[in-house]
């Protein structure tokens, strides 16, 4: 979640203001790409491309794009920010190679380590947003550049933390305050977010703290909902839906990439939970993927897609 700044030297820019090298700079971080810039250097003009996932049209599914928060082309290397977990630190901030890739004219191919050969035909909508259209399912993505220095990994990992809540096996209550009325929530000490079906499912246990996560007996399943506070980006309301006795409310922190910390108004009593088992969202060191993957889900309506492959 921290943000990796781009240092400059003004100095050694004017230096070489006329070199080759001085070129290539300018063509790797210039802002607003020219419209008669090449695929590769349109690609490269700027460090992350965020999938903006709402904003896709067509009815079909790319996994690494669903998958996917942010992408960056690199030397014909695909690298992905694929989990919310060391947002913005793994990879200085371009998170995990996931393939390679290679450009001809406006045509973009993807041979990705899971999903395999992907092809585009990519579009530049403005300065800084790219159409990448699949010919082969009819649909289309859409991604807008920033530079790491400029890119609000906070508001993307809040905007997000429902999928952050999945990516660990388990979370573990490490803590309850000493003050706050008793409450039936105090016998549950472990949460599981379940990542995939209706992307709302949780699980709860009241094995004894220090269980090994894979080996949980978990009491209830129910669903759950993540929800924003008025003018508190930082603060969010979660929601368990406990049929046999009721919803239970809490106010939803995050103290660092593997605490979080419930409040919960009805009793007045504060827990911490840690996350058990990282789930990583990509494959193993044999090439195997390690987990079923989440995906993330479009709140907009699908529709129709008006594009058409200029592909002859």
């Amino acid at each position: 979640m921290k943000k990796i700044k781009l240092l400059f030297v003004a100095a050694f820019l004017m230096l070489f203001a006329t070199s080759c090298h001085h070129e290539e700079i300018i063509v790797e971080y210039q802002p607003g790409p020219s419209q008669n810039a090449s695929l590769e250097q349109l690609l490269r003009s700027y460090e992350l491309w965020y999938v903006d996932i709402n904003q896709t049209v067509g009815y079909g599914e790319t996994p690494f794009l669903q998958i996917a928060f942010t992408l960056s082309f690199r030397d014909g290397v695909l690298f992905a920010n694929n989990n919310l977990v060391g947002f913005g630190s793994q990879g200085n901030g371009f998170g995990i190679p996931v393939g390679d890739y290679e450009t001809s004219q406006m045509i973009l191919d993807v041979y990705h380590d899971i999903d395999g050969f992907q092809t585009y035909d990519v579009y530049q909508i403005d300065s800084n947003t790219i159409e990448l259209y699949n010919p082969n399912n009819d649909t289309s993505y859409f991604l807008n550049g920033y530079q790491r220095s400029n890119f609000d990994y906070n508001f993307i990992f809040y905007d997000n933390i429902h999928y952050f809540l999945q990516e660990y096996e388990a979370w573990e209550k490490t803590y309850t305050s000493n003050y706050g009325a008793i409450n039936e929530f105090d016998n549950e000490n472990f949460l599981q977010f379940l990542a995939g079906g209706n992307d709302s499912t949780f699980r709860s246990s009241q094995d004894p703290v220090g269980s090994n996560p894979n080996y949980l007996y978990w009491d209830y399943t129910g669903v759950y909902g993540v929800g924003d506070v008025s003018n508190n980006m930082y603060l969010k309301k979660l929601v368990l839906d406990y049929d046999y006795f009721a919803n239970e409310y809490f106010d939803l922190s995050v103290l660092n990439d593997q605490t979080i910390e419930l409040y919960h108004p009805a009793s007045g009593t504060v827990y911490e939970f840690k996350g058990r088992g990282y789930i990583q969202y990509m494959k193993s060191a044999e090439g195997k993927q390690t987990k079923e993957p989440k995906q993330r889900k479009r709140t907009s309506k699908m529709k129709d897609n008006p594009r058409t492959s200029s592909r002859v």
